[in-house]
């Protein structure tokens, strides 16, 4: 469950950028799963905008205690039924959005995925604090979803 570098990343150039609100021309996907959510949001007529990495959240760290900046992976204005929403997307491996096991032994990595899940969590607070005051939803996307 540690976090590695991903090896699947690259830009994306949309067939409709008049849907994504933000610089058109720096769209960038660190995964597979961001990949696939991103052709689904520039191909699915029930978006109406979306944006990646555009909206910013201050959370504090467990960490540390001070604040830092959280860049939430998509913002999407869906429209179903003539009602309109708002979401906050977070898109994730399912296995990071579980708490890790508590192995037999105490190792590195095992700490590593302790530290990533605390600031997660905090990350993950502060994005459902911030959608709760614009009356918005705060979702997390894992493969199950994406159908991977």
């Amino acid at each position: 469950m540690t976090y590695t570098k991903e090896l699947y990343q690259g830009r994306f150039r949309p067939r409709n950028p008049a849907k994504y609100k933000g610089d058109v021309t720096n769209i960038i996907y660190r995964s597979g799963y961001e990949l696939k959510f991103m052709n689904w949001c520039d191909l699915n007529e029930s978006v109406i905008e979306w944006g990646s990495e555009e909206i910013v959240i201050p959370y504090r760290s467990p960490l540390d205690n001070k604040y830092h900046r959280y860049f939430v992976d998509f913002y999407v204005k869906v429209c179903s039924n003539s009602i309109t929403e708002m979401y906050l997307i977070e898109v994730k491996p399912y296995r990071f959005t579980q708490e890790p096991k508590i192995p037999k032994r105490r190792t590195k990595r095992f700490i590593n995925e302790v530290k990533q899940w605390g600031v997660n969590l905090a990350k993950w607070e502060a994005a459902e604090e911030f959608c709760k005051d614009r009356k918005w939803k705060f979702k997390i996307i894992t493969e199950k979803e994406l159908g991977i």
